[in-house]
């Protein structure tokens, strides 16, 4: 039995560097792809919050110019030698600490967005860094 010895071809170098290579361009693309999405994702609740800051000023704008002169008026009717204008200052005064508390509240729900996502940054620039470096 002297037939032909078969042995198992190996593939190259240059075959499994061009596997690898392939392999990294595809996960960039994924990374890439992950990227954009949580950007989508970060815009999209950026959008929701606006439109709930707009909504949200608009009505206690309204809210507020009728109350504040509700309560001035209270305020004369309480104190009736109390001239006008004090009346405005405390009314004022009240609606400047209550504007503070709702600036205060829409910068803490911004500082929950992500300016951009750390980890995808990360990795994806690792990969950049590893694709365009020496071969």
């Amino acid at each position: 039995m002297n037939g032909p010895v078969i042995t198992p071809v190996e593939p190259g170098s240059a075959t499994l560097i061009g596997g690898i290579v392939d392999d990294a361009r595809e996960l960039l693309k994924q990374q890439l792809q992950l990227f954009k999405a949580e950007m989508r994702q970060d815009v999209a609740k950026a959008k929701e919050a606006a439109v709930l800051v707009l909504a949200g000023t608009g009505v206690s704008f309204m809210a507020a110019l009728l109350l504040g002169l509700m309560l001035v008026y209270l305020f004369q009717w309480l104190i009736p030698t109390a001239p006008l204008w004090i009346s405005y200052g405390v009314v004022g005064l009240l609606l400047v600490v209550g504007g503070g508390v709702v600036v205060y509240l829409t910068v803490e729900h911004f500082r929950t967005l992500h300016p951009l996502p750390e980890q995808s940054v990360a990795a994806l620039k690792e990969n950049v860094q590893w694709q365009t470096g020496p071969r």
